[in-house]
């Protein structure tokens, strides 16, 4: 039951995740309605078996004040995918400025990535280019199907259609 279920708004646009027991709640209330079901079992009561839900729609379109990804340094090493963007390690990870801060560097999407301690402290105050490093992946701000991708795990193949946008 530790699976997600995607849950989308009225008019289909995929808003965010949650658990299948909130899905389940959500479904018995009338308040959304089963797009697609799991493969991965279904979920019993004392007297009926229910399909287990993968892809939720909203009855009413809700509207959701998109404010953006939080810029946050949990949020930052799960877009790297909590590796070292020059070396690769999974060890001492740290943040670190591309352009560092005291050239004007600032604290953005674009500027900011995962690094080791090791790399972090080799590069100090220079660019990754004076510093001979490699950037292996560009920082830039994910969109919110791409971060639905990445909080979810394993992706259930019902979901492309609808985070591919």
């Amino acid at each position: 039951m530790d699976q997600k279920v995607l849950v989308l708004n009225g008019d289909y646009t995929a808003i965010t995740l949650c658990s299948v027991q909130k899905a389940f709640v959500l479904l018995f209330l009338d308040k959304a309605e089963m797009i697609a079901n799991s493969e991965h079992g279904v979920i019993r009561t004392v007297s009926t078996s229910y399909p287990k839900p993968s892809i939720i729609r909203l009855q009413r379109y809700v509207r959701v004040p998109y404010k953006g990804i939080a810029l946050s340094r949990h949020n930052i090493m799960k877009r790297d995918h909590f590796e070292c963007q020059y070396c690769g390690s999974t060890k001492n990870l740290t943040l670190d400025h591309v352009l560092p801060r005291s050239r004007g560097g600032d604290s953005s999407w674009g500027n900011l990535l995962t690094a080791c301690s090791r790399c972090n402290h080799a590069k100090g105050h220079r660019t990754p280019s004076e510093a001979g490093l490699t950037i292996r992946q560009q920082p830039k701000k994910p969109t919110l199907s791409g971060f639905l991708k990445l909080s979810a795990g394993t992706i259930d193949h019902n979901w492309h259609a609808y985070l591919n946008n």
